[in-house]
C-alpha cells in the first residue's frame, strides 16, 4: 500500500451527517450491542456451568458466541465513540488492526459454521453414532482447525492487497475500516480479490449445507424429513443471515459500484446478526431455556439465603 504509507490517519464518514439520525443510530447500536454482549455471554456461561449442555452442539455454540462477541466489539464501540464525540478520525495502525481482526474473526466464524454444519449432519444422518463420532477430542480438533484456517485465509487477500495502488485521499465512506470500502479507494483492478473472498465464503459452508439438504430430501418418510429440518433449523437461519449478507456485499461486479448499501448490510453483520443469534438459538431450544430458568432460580434462591443470613 505505497500511497498509504505516508498517511497517519483516516477519516471515517460514518452512516449519515444528520444529527437526529446520528442520535437514533447511536441509541440503536448501543442497545443492540448491549443485547449482543449479554446474550452471547449468557450462552457461554450456561454452557460452562450446566452439565446438560456439554454436548458437541453446545461446545460449538459456546465458541460461536465467543467469536460473535469479539467480532461485534471490533467495530461497534469505536463507531459509538465517533457518534458521541464527533471524532471521525482513526489512525492508520488502528484501521489496519480493525480490518485484520474483522477478517480474522469473520473467517474463523465462517469455518466454525462449517464445523457446526458437520455436527448437524452427523446428528441427522448418523444419530446412533453421534456421541462416538462427535467426542470431545474431535470437537476440540475441529475448533482448532477453524482458528488455524481463519489465520490462513487472511494471507492470500493480504498479499494481493499489498500489490494494489491506492489513491491519495484518506477519506473512507464507511463507519469502519471495511475491506470493500478500502477496495473502493484503490486505483487498481480489485476484481480478483473480490472473487477470492467470495469463493472462500461460498466454499466454507454452502457446499456443506447442500449435501445436508440433499440427504434430508432423500429420507423416505415425511416425519423423518420434518425431524431433520427441526434439528438444524436454528443453525440454518443463522447461516442464511451470515452468508446472505456476506454474499450480498461481495457478489456484485465491483466494490466501486455502491458503498451506501454495503454500509447498511455491514450494520446487519456487525450489530444486528450478533444480537439475534443468541435469541435464535435459545428461543428454539427447550434445553437452553430450561437451563436458563434453572440458573435464574438458583441465583434467586442464593440471594434469598443471603438475605436471610443477614437478617439473622
Amino acid at each position: 500500500m505505497r500511497n498509504h504509507m505516508s498517511l497517519s490517519t483516516f477519516i471515517l464518514l460514518g452512516l449519515t451527517d444528520d444529527p437526529q439520525m446520528q442520535l437514533l443510530i447511536f441509541l440503536f447500536l448501543f442497545v443492540s450491542y448491549m443485547l449482543s454482549i449479554t446474550g452471547n455471554m449468557t450462552i457461554i456461561i450456561l454452557t460452562l456451568v450446566d452439565s446438560r449442555l456439554k454436548t458437541a452442539m453446545y461446545f460449538f455454540l459456546k465458541h460461536f458466541s465467543f467469536l460473535e462477541t469479539f467480532f461485534t466489539t471490533v467495530c461497534i464501540p469505536r463507531f459509538l465513540y465517533s457518534l458521541s464525540t464527533g471524532d471521525k478520525t482513526i489512525s492508520y495502525n488502528a484501521c489496519v488492526a480493525q480490518l485484520f481482526f474483522v477478517i480474522l474473526f469473520g473467517a474463523t466464524e465462517f469455518f466454525l459454521l462449517a464445523a457446526m454444519s458437520y455436527d448437524r449432519y452427523v446428528a441427522i444422518c448418523k444419530p446412533l453414532h453421534y456421541a462416538t463420532i462427535m467426542n470431545s477430542r474431535v470437537c476440540g480438533w475441529l475448533v482448532s482447525c477453524c482458528w488455524i484456517a481463519g489465520w490462513l485465509v487472511i494471507f492470500p487477500p493480504l498479499c494481493l492487497g499489498l500489490n494494489l495502488e491506492f489513491c491519495d485521499s484518506n477519506i473512507i465512506d464507511h463507519f469502519a475500516c471495511d475491506a470493500s470500502s478500502l477496495l473502493k479507494k484503490s486505483c487498481s483492478d480489485t476484481q480478483l480479490i473480490e472473487q477470492l473472498v467470495l469463493a472462500l465464503a461460498v466454499l466454507t459452508d454452502i457446499m456443506s449445507y447442500t449435501y445436508i439438504i440433499k440427504t434430508i430430501i432423500n429420507f423416505p418418510s415425511a416425519q423423518q424429513k420434518m425431524k431433520a429440518f427441526s434439528t438444524c433449523s436454528s443453525h440454518l437461519i443463522v447461516v442464511s443471515i451470515t452468508y446472505g449478507s456476506c454474499i450480498f456485499i461481495y457478489v456484485k461486479p465491483s466494490a466501486k459500484d455502491d458503498v451506501a448499501i454495503n454500509k447498511c448490510v455491514s450494520v446487519l453483520t456487525t450489530s444486528v446478526s450478533p444480537m439475534l443469534n443468541p435469541f435464535i438459538y435459545t428461543l428454539r431450544n427447550k434445553q437452553v431455556k430450561q437451563t436458563f430458568t434453572d440458573l435464574i432460580r438458583r441465583m434467586s434462591l442464593i440471594s434469598k439465603q443471603q438475605r436471610t443470613l443477614k437478617a439473622t
